[in-house]
């Protein structure tokens, strides 16, 4: 029998590396050992998690900001640790939430333009993990819903906008989540864990509603996401160490659906799924290539696409949200690898020989507006994303602030980086303004000399005590 080769308009999906000119250069890269992507992307920013001395930080670069990144370019740097996980809010291109060994999270509001000045000032703090946390991930629906774990085991789904924790999920892990994806519709969570196992979480019902142990029997660390159809994708490790994808029903969890094995590389497998064209992309930390796979109804339901290769190993990937693509080049995907001093964009293309929009390329995607309100949506409601057609490209629309207001608090929260916005709005202010400035300075000048003076005073008397007991142990 001859075998046929399926059809698929994305069998010929075609990746390149952008121009030197246009990668973003000079970045220490964080080398923390954490099994996260390290770099969050959406269609106005890209952040990078990297290497900061006394506690952690990260980069925010417009995308239109490539070249060499000077080293005081500012950063977004509160945490007292390194920064383990980074992601871009859903609804609010300029809301970036952060998890970090220091056991906080905190969400941060970019200024429009990117930062002028150092950001050290988070919207919100959330307080509530007993160990470093690896993993934030926003609601796909919700407005405000924000989901962390760590290494305490314990999954919390916070309400950004009163800065409260809704649901604490402390008992259903015994080992390390790897990681946890929401469903479409933000109604479930899948969870990859050290003790094998994936579990479908009902986060609201607080209950597993399906379970698989040993999904791979591989030790080392798994990868559960969910499909737009609501099976769960998951990739990990075999007995004999070789790297395995995996299909599964959470209606029955007893046996896959399909089951590749494909190389014996000891690199974590991050999959990147884009839900409108239902294709897979593979990243391992450390390899050279991105593997691509489409999922369809018919056998064997994965299909292996292309490869992706270039010379550098990856140590991260951020994955661009289909509205940031270019729609008139047939752009599919854009990846931004990060390399040990870089990063580069990735740029994946159907070739077509039409200038005329691709409507099978690009059905409606998931837009920037919010579905639900967060109290509807911790009240029991779900909804799908709202959807947006790309037929004239996407135009980044003005984003709201990020409000907190705290329960019993009065709404006295500034908004993030007041610095960054007086450097760079114009100077419009009346007299009596910048008397009250000049004001509020000489106070703050006065309350830093006292302050010194006090430790001026304090050091001298240590000195004279230190020497005290020097006489006496002598």
């Amino acid at each position: 029998m001859r075998r046929v080769v399926r059809q698929s308009k994305f069998r010929h999906v075609f990746g390149q590396a952008v121009k030197n000119d246009q990668c973003y250069d000079d970045i220490r890269v964080s080398r923390v050992t954490w099994d996260s992507s390290f770099c969050a992307v959406n269609p106005r920013f890209v952040a990078i998690i990297i290497e900061a001395s006394g506690g952690g930080a990260f980069l925010v670069l417009p995308l239109h900001k490539t070249g060499r990144i000077d080293k005081s370019y500012p950063t977004v740097c509160g945490h007292t640790g390194p920064v383990l996980d980074i992601d871009w809010c859903p609804h609010n291109d300029q809301a970036i939430a952060s998890g970090s060994e220091d056991c906080t999270v905190m969400v941060w509001q970019i200024p429009e333009n990117g930062l002028t000045l150092s950001l050290t000032e988070p919207v919100v703090i959330l307080e509530g993990h007993s160990k470093r946390v690896g993993i934030v991930a926003w609601h796909p629906t919700a407005r405000n819903v924000l989901l962390s774990a760590g290494c305490d085991n314990a999954i919390i789904i916070w309400n950004v906008g009163t800065g409260e924790a809704l649901i604490n999920l402390d008992d259903m892990h015994s080992d390390m989540i790897y990681n946890v994806s929401w469903n479409r519709n933000g109604s479930l969570i899948c969870t990859a864990s050290k003790d094998k196992k994936v579990r479908v979480i009902d986060p609201r019902k607080q209950e597993i509603v399906a379970e698989k142990e040993k999904a791979h029997e591989g030790a080392r660390p798994m990868r559960a996401i969910f499909l737009a159809d609501g099976n769960v994708f998951t990739t990990g490790f075999s007995r004999m160490s070789e790297r395995q994808l995996a299909l599964w029903n959470p209606k029955n969890m007893q046996e896959p659906i399909a089951l590749h094995e494909m190389d014996t590389s000891n690199g974590v497998l991050l999959p990147f799924y884009d839900p409108d064209t239902s294709i897979i992309y593979l990243c391992g930390k450390g390899d050279s290539s991105i593997r691509y796979f489409e999922i369809t109804d018919e056998s064997p339901y994965v299909h292996y696409l292309n490869t992706f290769s270039s010379k550098e190993p990856q140590r991260g990937m951020g994955y661009m949200p289909k509205r940031g693509l270019d729609v008139n080049k047939c752009e599919i995907a854009r990846f931004f690898k990060l390399h040990e001093r870089k990063c580069e964009p990735i740029i994946m293309t159907v070739p077509r020989k039409s200038d005329l929009f691709q409507d099978d390329l690009y059905p409606d995607t998931a837009g920037p507006e919010a579905a639900l309100e967060a109290e509807e949506w911790f009240e029991g409601k779900n909804a799908d994303p709202i959807l947006i057609s790309l037929k004239h490209g996407y135009i980044p629309g003005k984003n709201r602030d990020l409000k907190v207001v705290k329960k019993n608090i009065l709404d006295s929260k500034p908004t993030a980086n007041k610095k960054c916005d007086l450097i760079s709005i114009p100077k419009k202010t009346t007299d009596t303004a910048s008397v009250q400035n000049e004001a509020k300075l000489d106070e703050i000048l006065k309350e830093i000399k006292s302050i010194k003076d006090t430790i001026c005073n304090q050091d001298e008397r240590i000195f004279k005590l230190e020497q005290q007991m020097a006489k006496i142990a002598a």
